[in-house]
C-alpha cells in the first residue's frame, strides 16, 4: 500500500458557550481546525485532525499546522501509511519539531491501519478497557458565581469531574475554587487548572489559601522548575500538563516526584504513535493520565476516545469530549458523551466518516 495524495481542509469550529477563556486573559471564539485526508493506491482513505488552542497557548497555531503539513506531505507520497514508525521517522527527518503539524497525518495513518486490519484503533492500541470511560468538563474562566453555576449545569449532563480555568487574579481564583468546592458532591473531582498563568508567589498564595479544600492543582506556573517548587509546598494532588511534551520531561517528572497526574495531549506529542509511547510509559510507571488534545472536533474526539479507552481504567484519570463544546459536526460515527462518559467506536479504524459539506474545499494538496 502506498500514499498517493495528502489533502488538508480548514474548518471553523464555533463554541456553544460563545467564548472559551483561560489564564492571562486569553480566549477563543471560533477554533481554527485542520483536517487531513490521506489517500492510498488501494482505495483506503484515512482522516486526522489538529486544532491548536489559539496561537498563544502552546508553541503551535493553526496556520503553522497547515504550513507544516505542506512541508511534510511531499516526502510521504509513495510511503506505506501502515508503517507508522517509518512514517514518523520520515516526518521528523523532513521537519524538525512542530509535532502538532505531524499529529493529523499520524492519526490518519492509524485510521488507515485500522481499516486495513479490520480493527478499531483502540484494539491496535492495546484493547478497550471496559464499556466506557469518564470525561471531565472544562469550566471557562468567568466570575466565581458564573463558574459555580456552570458546574451545576454540567453536573446535570452527567459530568463528575470539573476543570476550573484559573490562573488569573489570585484573590479571584481563590474565590472561584472555594465557591465551586462548596457545592461539590460525593465522588466528584475538582481540578484548578492555571494553564501556566500564575507567577510563583501567586501560586504559593493560592495553594496555601485553599489548603483545606479537596482540589487538584494543575500546571500553576510556566516552567517545570517553578511548578516543581509549588508541588513541594503543597499537599494537594498535582497535575502537570504544558511542560510535559515528550518522554524525557515525563521521565524527569517521575524521578522528581513532580506530579500525580499527567495530561497527554495527542498533538503536543505529535500524534497517536508518540502519545501511545507516553501512555505506555506512564502505565509502566504507575502515573495516572488525562487523555486529551489542545482542542478539536469529531475526528480529534475520536482519536482521544481510542487512546483513552485503551488506557488501563485505574490509570485513566479522565478524558475529553471536545466535539460536545462546538456547534459544527465534521464527521459521522464520532463518539459522543453519554451521561458524562464516552466509549470509542468498535468500527474499523477511527470509526468516522467525514461530512464533506462541512469540510469544504481543500486548502492544500500533495500528490505524485
Amino acid at each position: 500500500m502506498k500514499i498517493t495524495k495528502i489533502v488538508a481542509y480548514q474548518v471553523d469550529l464555533p463554541l456553544h458557550e460563545g467564548k472559551y477563556a483561560w489564564s492571562g486573559g486569553k480566549s477563543v471564539d471560533v477554533f481554527d481546525s485542520t483536517v487531513v485526508r490521506i489517500e492510498t493506491d488501494e482505495g483506503v482513505t484515512g482522516y486526522g485532525e489538529v486544532c491548536p488552542l489559539g496561537p498563544a497557548y502552546l508553541p503551535s497555531y493553526a496556520e503553522g499546522a497547515r504550513t507544516g503539513i505542506a512541508a511534510i506531505a511531499p516526502s510521504l507520497i509513495g510511503q506505506d501509511p501502515t508503517e507508522l514508525d517509518v512514517i514518523n521517522r520520515l516526518m521528523d527527518a523532513t521537519l524538525k519539531g512542530h509535532p502538532y503539524a505531524k499529529s493529523p497525518i499520524d492519526i490518519a495513518c492509524w485510521d488507515i491501519l485500522g481499516q486495513v486490519s479490520g480493527q478499531p484503533v483502540s484494539t491496535l492500541l492495546g484493547g478497550a478497557n471496559g464499556d466506557n470511560f469518564v470525561l471531565y468538563r472544562a469550566i471557562s474562566q468567568r466570575s466565581p458565581q458564573e463558574m459555580a453555576d456552570n458546574v451545576a449545569m454540567y453536573r446535570e449532563q452527567g459530568y463528575s469531574r470539573f476543570q476550573l480555568k484559573v490562573g488569573g487574579d489570585p484573590d479571584v481564583d481563590i474565590e472561584r475554587i472555594r465557591q465551586v468546592a462548596a457545592n461539590m458532591e460525593t465522588g466528584e473531582k475538582l481540578i484548578a487548572d492555571a494553564n501556566t498563568g500564575w507567577l510563583m508567589h501567586e501560586a504559593a498564595r493560592v495553594v496555601r489559601a485553599v489548603a483545606d479544600i479537596d482540589v487538584y492543582i494543575e500546571q500553576p506556573c510556566a516552567s517545570y522548575d517553578e511548578c516543581l517548587s509549588i508541588r513541594r509546598r503543597t499537599t494537594h494532588p498535582f497535575v502537570m500538563d504544558e511542560t510535559i511534551d515528550g518522554l524525557e520531561p515525563l521521565l524527569r517528572g517521575h524521578a522528581d516526584d513532580a506530579m500525580d497526574v499527567v495530561n497527554i495531549k495527542i498533538s503536543k506529542f505529535g500524534g497517536l504513535t508518540k502519545a501511545r509511547q507516553a501512555r505506555d510509559l506512564c502505565t509502566s510507571l504507575g502515573i495516572a493520565m488525562t487523555i486529551e488534545d489542545s482542542w478539536g472536533g469529531d475526528i480529534v474526539t475520536a482519536a482521544i476516545s481510542h487512546l483513552a479507552h485503551s488506557t488501563p481504567t485505574e490509570l485513566l484519570f479522565t478524558a475529553t469530549d471536545f466535539n460536545s463544546y462546538v456547534t459544527v459536526d465534521i464527521a459521522e460515527g464520532a463518539p459522543h458523551r453519554d451521561n458524562g462518559r464516552m466509549s470509542s467506536s468498535r468500527s474499523q479504524g477511527l470509526g468516522i466518516a467525514p461530512i464533506h459539506k462541512a469540510l469544504g474545499q481543500p486548502v492544500l494538496e500533495a500528490s505524485a
